[in-house]
């Protein structure tokens, strides 16, 4: 794999996430530092999945450092519905774009796009696998209210299928963060997410209920339960109820707590907890626009124009 390419987050050290979000932080202080910054380079925003904040944060980053983007638009209506191969289809792209941003139901293909083309390529989610741009705006969000380090996070929901958490967990490794699990037992960490981060020595525990960890709490981090995921739908409500927050939930908790959501959210977080001081997952989706900046930023000022090797970003 290609180091011009963001593809997972275990392919960031510390250093690297410091960089970016360093970067992230200089340019939400000063956005106008950073207009035109890459004019007359184009992003291609390559979509095989619906996506809301990700697609427009990343269309609204490039073109405030000065970039034009172009879109592939619906599979139904790109050359993928007359059986183009995804090969074919980035391979094809390059040569119209100077970066791509994918997003794609198989897992792996965004490593397959990064083996096929010469230009930055950033995985905006791969299936069940990472969405290692989200991680970055995540950790961004808990860095400016509480640090990485000496922290202590929840993440509770879909944690089998949920590829922001499995990109966020990898990512804590590289910090001193202890990492709490709350799922049912079916939506539990998968056994290669378990196995990765016990390798690498990190703290994790998993738990059937919020109730007993929230208080020791620095960030509680909500996923949506996945309703397709489940062959029975009043197993799915059954479930879904038990992992739901809202005001009266944290009444408890302590008065610092963030709460974050990838989003989008169902009924996971009630409507009350949006004016709560604990509610952060508006503000982390609109970190999206620095942090995609700054990633931008960083993947083309090493692919160098020139042609000079410019400098790794990710071992």
């Amino acid at each position: 794999m290609r180091q011009d390419h963001l593809i997972t987050a275990t392919q960031l050290s510390r250093d690297d996430i410091e960089a970016v979000l360093d970067r992230a932080r200089a340019v939400a202080d000063d956005p106008a530092a950073y207009a035109d910054r890459h004019a007359g380079r184009v992003l291609a925003l390559c979509f095989f999945e619906p996506s809301t904040r990700t697609r427009m944060s990343f269309d609204s980053a490039a073109k405030r450092l000065g970039m034009n983007t172009i879109d592939m638009g619906d599979v139904d209506s790109s050359s993928v519905s007359k059986g183009e191969s995804l090969s074919d289809t980035v391979r094809v792209i390059e040569g119209y774009a100077d970066a791509l941003v994918l997003r794609h139901p198989s897992e792996g293909a965004a490593t397959l796009a990064g083996e096929r083309v010469d230009v930055p390529v950033v995985n905006a989610g791969d299936g069940a696998g990472q969405h290692p741009s989200q991680t970055l705006l995540d950790l961004h969000t808990i860095r400016e209210d509480h640090g990485l380090d000496d922290l202590t996070i929840g993440v509770m929901g879909d944690l089998k299928y949920g590829r922001t958490v499995h990109s966020l967990a990898a990512a804590l490794t590289e910090f001193d963060a202890n990492q709490h699990f709350i799922s049912p037992e079916s939506l539990r960490l998968p056994r290669s997410v378990r196995f990765d981060l016990h390798e690498t020595g990190a703290q994790i525990r998993e738990h059937d209920d919020l109730e007993s960890v929230l208080d020791e709490l620095d960030v509680l981090y909500v996923t949506r339960i996945q309703k397709e995921r489940f062959p029975d739908e009043n197993e799915y409500h059954r479930v879904a109820g038990e992992y739901q927050i809202d005001a009266e939930t944290l009444a408890d908790a302590p008065d610092d707590l963030t709460v974050m959501h990838p989003l989008p959210r169902v009924d996971e977080i009630a409507p009350d907890v949006d004016e709560t001081d604990h509610a952060r997952y508006f503000e982390q989706a609109h970190n999206g626009i620095p942090v995609r900046m700054a990633l931008l930023d960083t993947l083309l000022e090493n692919a160098n124009p020139d042609g000079d090797e410019g400098t790794e970003v990710g071992r």
